[in-house]
């Protein structure tokens, strides 16, 4: 739902400086305000939130970009004997897990560092998949398949760890493999919200935040709006419609643009850094760096901690989400996570806030893409 938005506040600021109308095939001058994804305001992002001097953080962009590309390789180099994968910011390298010693020099001879487990991530998918049948109770927030702890890892709110269903669940869970339990301190939320002032695309009244640009329209969160919903700008003029939905089990969702709007390969920095430009949509690695844009607090950064999890809502499980360290809050739904230029997926929920901290779940949107057939718009 990011790059509607961004195109929305493209046209209004062309509008106010007397341009003419602009189409999606000539727009090239809105996508040339970003130069490189390391800009000043990216770099001060990333100082801000991970802690990092300019100079680290270009370090860890590249050293991310570089991992990004290796893990595909990585992987097939592994074989079945494969056991997951992570960026280490520590060192700058690719860690791959692996379960056969035969196998560990061909992951070497990519350029990825090795560790040695015992389980295969098939085998961890296997016991993630078995819960995912369990009928979770609220006081259980989320499970993930760790690659690091070569386990399922199984979130349980503090209060909740003595409620009898909570015990019953991770019994049931332990059963089915290696489980660990995390103790967290809130159930997660989604975050849209109720009608108020800002840069908000409305449905109903409720307003949420544009994700990425496709060719038609853009992505979002699916609890934002079901499929047939009429969407309105910031401005309250009409955008489209939403033409698919899904939440839960999912949480993605696509809008139709038209009414003189258009897309625009751009997520918007708010002022705290530049207007950044899509490139494609290569998966980050757990442990890279990622950001994400949002109409209620704007852009955040943080890490990646977790992919393939299971998120416990009020209103139901959903799957495949991958997991983050950026915080969020109300009407910040369905806006971008983008690591460096590449699209990562749509926010759909998470705990905490931008105050005290948080984290913060996104739908990956490659998987949105493919369901929808749709295209991403990339500069």
């Amino acid at each position: 739902m990011r790059t509607a938005l961004s195109a929305v506040l493209l046209l209004g600021a062309w509008a106010g400086a007397g341009l003419p109308a602009a189409s999606a095939a000539d727009t090239p001058a809105a996508t040339t305000r970003t130069e490189a994804p390391a800009s000043d305001g990216l770099l001060a992002a990333m100082r801000k939130d991970l802690g990092l001097t300019a100079g680290q953080a270009r370090a860890r962009l590249a050293a991310e970009k570089t991992a990004t590309a290796l893990q595909p390789e990585a992987r097939r180099a592994a074989g079945a004997a494969y056991g997951g994968s992570w960026f280490d910011p520590a060192t700058g390298d690719l860690t791959v897990a692996v379960t056969d010693t035969g196998r560990a020099a061909a992951v070497r001879a990519t350029g990825a560092a090795v560790r040695m487990v015992t389980h295969t991530a098939r085998a961890l998918d296997a016991v993630k998949a078995r819960l995912d049948t369990l009928d979770a109770p609220t006081g259980v927030s989320s499970w993930h398949v760790d690659p690091r702890g070569n386990t399922v890892v199984v979130g349980v709110v503090a209060s909740r760890q003595a409620d009898n269903d909570v015990r019953t669940f991770l019994r049931e869970a332990r059963a089915a493999g290696p489980v660990t339990v995390e103790r967290v301190t809130e159930a997660p939320r989604t975050f849209a919200a109720g009608t108020v002032g800002g840069d908000p695309y409305y449905t109903g009244n409720v307003r949420c935040s544009i994700g990425f640009s496709v060719y038609g329209g853009f992505v979002t969160a699916g609890h934002c709006g079901r499929a047939g919903a009429a969407v309105r700008g910031w401005d309250g003029s009409a955008i489209g419609n939403f033409q698919g939905s899904s939440f839960p089990g999912d949480d993605y969702a696509w809008v139709s643009v038209g009414s003189g709007w258009w897309t625009v390969p751009v997520v918007l920095g708010w002022g705290t850094v530049s207007d950044q430009l899509v490139r494609g949509s290569n998966v980050a690695p757990i442990g890279a760096s990622v950001c994400r844009s949002g109409s209620t607090t704007h852009w955040h950064c943080g890490s990646v901690l977790a992919t393939n999890e299971t998120v416990n809502y009020s209103d139901g499980a959903v799957y495949q989400m991958t997991k983050t360290s950026v915080c969020a809050e109300p009407g910040d739904s369905g806006g971008s996570f983008i690591s460096g230029d590449q699209a990562q997926g749509v926010t759909s929920g998470g705990w905490g806030n931008c105050s005290s901290g948080g984290q913060t779940w996104h739908q990956p949107v490659n998987e949105i893409l493919n369901r929808y057939g749709l295209r991403l718009h990339t500069a």
